[in-house]
């Protein structure tokens, strides 16, 4: 509108395609980060907020866990994130042990949807997962 106006006071037809291409780079600019996020959303990565190696360095440095594998981080929406590990662990663990790590998951990554899958050691060298490569 204030380039229509500024036309209609001087002339200068040429501020109608000045003006259009600064919209057009305003809508370029803007439009960047979405791209980014829908395709990362799209191939299932892992949020640019969360640190991966974090996330497993927290779970790996909890009492009575000895190994983590299968862990995977991806966003659910564009405001949820969701997150499924193999925690391998010395011991038995408890409902209430499972549900305050996903509670400290929450709290410290933003992360709403958790699922751990305890294992023994025995289940986890049978479990089909645990190699580095598989996904």
């Amino acid at each position: 509108m204030a380039a229509g106006l500024l036309i209609g006071l001087t002339g200068w037809v040429w501020l109608d395609p000045v003006a259009s291409l600064a919209v057009a780079v305003v809508i370029v600019v803007a439009s960047v980060g979405v791209l980014r996020e829908s395709t990362n959303l799209a191939l299932d990565a892992v949020p640019r907020r969360i640190a991966l190696g974090e996330v497993e360095a927290f779970l790996r440095g909890l009492a009575g866990v000895v190994e983590v594998h299968d862990l995977h981080i991806w966003a659910i929406s564009t405001t949820e994130t969701a997150l499924t590990a193999h925690l391998v662990c010395a011991g038995p663990v408890g409902p209430h042990r499972v549900g305050d790590i996903a509670h400290e998951i929450r709290h410290r990554f933003r992360i709403g949807h958790t699922t751990l899958q305890i294992e023994s050691a025995a289940d986890a060298e049978a479990c089909r997962l645990r190699p580095a490569d598989v996904v």
